[in-house]
């Protein structure tokens, strides 16, 4: 990934890490060994403007580095491939009170991002919470969302009915992060690497994470259990590297302490065309309701124009996972809405 560049670029008030692969780049080098800033001329700033333009939006335990391979292979098809850290994560800065944090701080953060860089249109890319985001930005900003794609997860709004825990059994781990300080007791017996290696390794399952009444969510990773075989030693230092500059305290914020406020939307409807490409097996499609409504006609009410690919061998990381796969997937909807 020598050829990814990076730079810090203020957003209301907040420096976002973003990092970068694809035409229309001027690069700096920053005297930093760390960070490769760079500016974009303005004699240029017709190269920012098109459609040609991915932005990634990760999820939870991800990072940036979650896009790895769907960056470069974007940006060989000629794309302008960029992801973010969102505020609260990786090498982003932190809001002053992350406990107050919500989805809808996430979509300016997006939208105040591409005006900063001056693209007018981009194509959404989302996993996990970063698809819910990409909705809401379809939702409330549709002018500038040329296409969307999301992994794993259907069209979700944040509010009481996103995700029904009341329906999932009482040691489910969405309830038991959404618990003030449940989470930061079980995750600080730990280092962050342990934590994030037994999170990948709970997700990569079939079955939804839930622990017994005397168990903690981490006292489910037997430690002698391997990373899954798509997943190195490598990737989770990179991972563990950027989590331990940002710790979990806005992660467990957005998503899981804010699933449940409201957003305030009414009649939603993202217009744009919209690919959903679901692991087979994702324990997400094992939430109450989840499968049966990713296969309804209730979701293309509120996103009309949508293809949905499942794929056999993939689970919650299917990007990861099945890389060449999705990349395939993904560049072909590209190719299809790029006008």
């Amino acid at each position: 990934m020598e050829l990814i560049k990076h730079t810090l670029v203020e957003v209301r008030g907040l420096k976002l890490h973003v990092a970068e692969i694809g035409t229309g780049i001027s690069q700096i080098p920053n005297v930093s060994s760390h960070i490769v800033t760079y500016f974009f001329m303005a004699d240029h700033a017709h190269l920012l403007t098109g459609p040609k333009v991915v932005l990634f939006l990760h999820g939870f335990p991800e990072i940036w580095y979650t896009w790895r391979y769907q960056m470069n292979a974007v940006a060989a098809a000629g794309y302008r491939a960029i992801a973010i850290d969102f505020r609260g994560y990786g090498l982003s800065e932190q809001p002053a009170e992350p406990e107050k944090g919500n989805f809808m701080d996430l979509v300016d953060d997006v939208v105040a991002l591409l005006d900063t860089l001056g693209i007018n249109k981009v194509f959404l890319i989302g996993k996990d919470f970063g698809s819910i985001t990409a909705y809401l930005v379809a939702v409330v900003h549709p002018e500038r969302v040329s296409g969307l794609v999301s992994l794993g997860i259907p069209f979700l709004l944040p509010g009481p009915n996103c995700i029904r825990n009341d329906l999932m059994p009482s040691g489910f781990y969405i309830t038991r992060w959404q618990e003030p300080g449940r989470a930061e007791a079980d995750f600080g017996r730990l280092d962050v690497k342990t934590v994030v290696r037994n999170v990948y390794i709970l997700f990569s399952g079939t079955e939804p994470p839930t622990a017994r009444d005397d168990q903690e969510i981490m006292d489910l990773v037997d430690p002698s259990t391997p990373l899954p075989p798509w997943f190195s030693e490598e990737d989770l230092a990179a991972y563990a590297s950027l989590y331990e500059k940002s710790g979990f305290r806005f992660a467990l914020q957005v998503p899981y302490r804010s699933l449940g406020i409201d957003c305030g939307i009414t009649n939603p409807k993202v217009t744009a065309p919209t690919l959903l490409i679901n692991g087979q097996k994702d324990y997400l499609l094992k939430f109450a309701g989840m499968e049966d409504y990713t296969k309804s006609e209730q979701l293309k009410h509120f996103v009309p124009d949508l293809d949905i690919v499942f794929l056999d061998e993939g689970n919650h990381f299917v990007h990861e996972n099945l890389p060449k796969q999705v990349n395939e997937l993904i560049i072909t909807f590209l190719t299809k809405h790029c006008n």
